[in-house]
């Protein structure tokens, strides 16, 4: 397992936010904080240090968290993850996306107790399904996302096909989160809706 001090928690913060009506999905809010402050402080309980990913670094210069831009000019996760990637002074970085505002830091935990140096890249799956914005990846994926870049491949999923992958089971996650709200996206206001009703649901229960 590696320490906590060896992972960068990277924030990918770059889309258009078109579902969410072009309002960006960071800065919205859910019960008393907005959802960049709730990922931000999941993270922070890990131990890890922040960086965000975007576009727009003028957003985000209330938050003590490094701001990185794409390198690449293609919208694609898999150009954010490699700025991150590329920037961080760790060997491996945590990549979750702006719009996680139910990530739980045990889930972040389970990804970390898999780490060892033969690993490149430890992600959820289950069936065909991978969870790459919860996920965790080695600098050594670097040069093989640049060659992905430049040949205009996308997918992040054609990244796991040349690197050491470690898959891991939803089972050992739903241990920690039963419903894997980790997982979930906030990409529509009926998604916010959705959040904010966990959350209300989530903290009254306490």
């Amino acid at each position: 397992m590696a320490s906590s001090a060896s992972c960068t928690g990277i924030i990918l913060s770059g889309g258009l936010n078109t579902r969410m009506q072009g309002r960006n999905k960071a800065l919205l809010r859910i019960g008393e904080q907005r959802i960049l402050d709730r990922i931000i402080g999941t993270l922070e309980q890990c131990g890890h240090t922040c960086m965000i990913v975007t576009r727009e670094p003028s957003l985000y210069l209330e938050w003590q968290a490094e701001i990185v831009r794409d390198v690449f000019d293609i919208r694609s996760p898999l150009t954010g993850i490699h700025a991150g990637l590329r920037t961080m002074g760790t060997e491996f970085g945590f990549v979750t996306s702006c719009d996680t505002p139910l990530l739980k830091k045990e889930v972040v935990q389970v990804l970390m107790e898999a780490l060892n140096p033969n690993v490149d890249v430890v992600v959820p799956f289950e069936g065909t399904f991978y969870q790459p914005m919860c996920a965790i990846y080695s600098r050594r994926c670097v040069p093989v996302i640049e060659q992905m870049l430049h040949r205009h491949q996308l997918k992040v999923d054609l990244l796991y096909e040349r690197v050491r992958l470690k898959t891991i089971p939803y089972a050992h996650f739903k241990v920690v989160d039963p419903q894997l709200n980790s997982f979930f996206n906030v990409n529509t206001p009926e998604d916010l809706e959705t959040a904010r009703k966990l959350v209300s649901t989530y903290e009254s229960s306490k």
